[in-house]
């Protein structure tokens, strides 16, 4: 049972996978938006997006690979938001709230992604091997 071939993914899986990247891409776009215009309960409610993107990715698909994918499409985007433009502009002030949201999803995107189901074994309930 631990030694099995390595199957490539899915059709399907793959295009789930590639949804959910792009949705994190939206998801982080909106959540970088909303935490700075409505201080406190838009922080919780772009925490609470990333959140519910990353859990429902890992259910939605099976595996811990559907959170993995919503987070890094979440990560790029607003590792890409971080950075200054030469004209000045920027996207994240320098306050507790913007930290809290890059550091806060960050850390749901790892609660998330090492939240899998274990394997079980086919069988009935009981001890394996009796």
């Amino acid at each position: 049972m631990l030694a099995q071939p390595f199957k490539p993914p899915s059709a399907g899986r793959i295009a789930a996978c590639l949804g959910l990247f792009l949705l994190g891409v939206v998801v982080g776009i909106a959540g970088a938006l909303v935490q700075a215009a409505w201080f406190p309960g838009g922080l919780l409610l772009a925490l609470a997006g990333a959140a519910g993107l990353f859990l429902g990715g890992a259910r939605a698909v099976g595996s811990r690979s559907g959170a993995v994918a919503g987070a890094a499409g979440w990560a790029v985007v607003v590792v890409l938001l971080t950075a200054g433009r030469p004209e000045g502009d920027f996207m994240f002030a320098a306050g507790g709230g913007s930290y809290i949201f890059l550091l806060g999803g960050m850390a749901l995107a790892v609660i998330c992604a090492t939240m899998g189901r274990g394997r079980q074994p086919d069988g009935d309930g009981i001890r394996p091997g009796k």
